[in-house]
């Protein structure tokens, strides 16, 4: 009897499951149903995947992409996330699930998605502050959004939800704006895309600044398993480095 074919990582079935501060996402493939449930400060990965597994059962995946809110060190979680529960460092989420898993920041997984080549700054505005940088297709994570910022607090602080519950919207867009300004020159980026659940509250935007689309850490997700000697491979990659 011939040996049943492995099936390429490339050509995979993938779960992609976007973990956020509010709501924990998922889909399998580039087409399937986003389900989505609540989590918040008291789910840690195990309570995750008790309500995953019942959201997902009967669909048939072959590897997993996480998009995690916190620190990701070589594929690993390397510290416990501000807004979630305890209990994500060391957790073995392959043995889980008994499939291949790879753990990218969340903030990552969507600015993978978003990327259309050159040197982007990825800024995911939701509970927090996410973002990460791409340069010709390397991308670098940061924690930049818990760096200290100004009168004590840090970027999050002031353009995270809590930032912009206590400031109000208007003082909230004027800080997003300022921010965008700063770290858009600090990484000297081509581009700007702004995700997460609070970018539509932006009314104007910045020159070379885009909205994203939050589903676009689906696209991520699947991005994750086309990632060769370190740099993303895309099909049509634009650039957009200014002549």
């Amino acid at each position: 009897m011939r040996a049943k074919r492995k099936r390429p990582a490339s050509a995979a079935r993938i779960l992609v499951i976007d973990v956020g501060g509010t709501h924990v996402k998922a889909r399998v493939g580039a087409h399937g149903t986003i389900q989505e449930f609540a989590s918040g400060p008291r789910m840690g990965p195990a309570r995750m995947l008790r309500r995953l597994r019942k959201l997902i059962r009967g669909l048939d995946y072959d590897v997993v992409s996480i998009g995690y809110p916190g620190v990701v060190f070589h594929g690993r979680i390397a510290g416990e996330p501000h807004n979630l529960a305890k209990g994500w460092v060391g957790y073995d989420f392959a043995r889980a699930f008994g499939k291949p898993v790879r753990v990218t920041n969340d903030a990552a997984m969507q600015a993978i998605g978003s990327y259309r080549g050159g040197r982007m700054l990825f800024l995911g505005l939701g509970t927090g502050l996410g973002a990460t940088l791409i340069i010709d297709g390397v991308v670098e994570p940061t924690e930049v959004g818990h760096m200290p910022y100004k009168r004590g607090r840090t970027f999050e602080d002031y353009v995270g939800e809590r930032g912009r519950q206590r400031r109000g919207n208007e003082k909230w867009r004027k800080a997003v704006t300022h921010v965008i300004d700063a770290l858009k020159t600090a990484f000297e980026a081509d581009y700007v895309v702004l995700g997460g659940g609070n970018a539509a509250r932006m009314k104007k935007l910045p020159p070379d600044v885009r909205l994203g689309d939050n589903r676009n850490a689906f696209v991520g997700g699947l991005r994750l398993w086309r990632q060769g000697t370190g740099r993303l491979t895309l099909a049509a990659a634009r650039r957009h480095r200014k002549r």
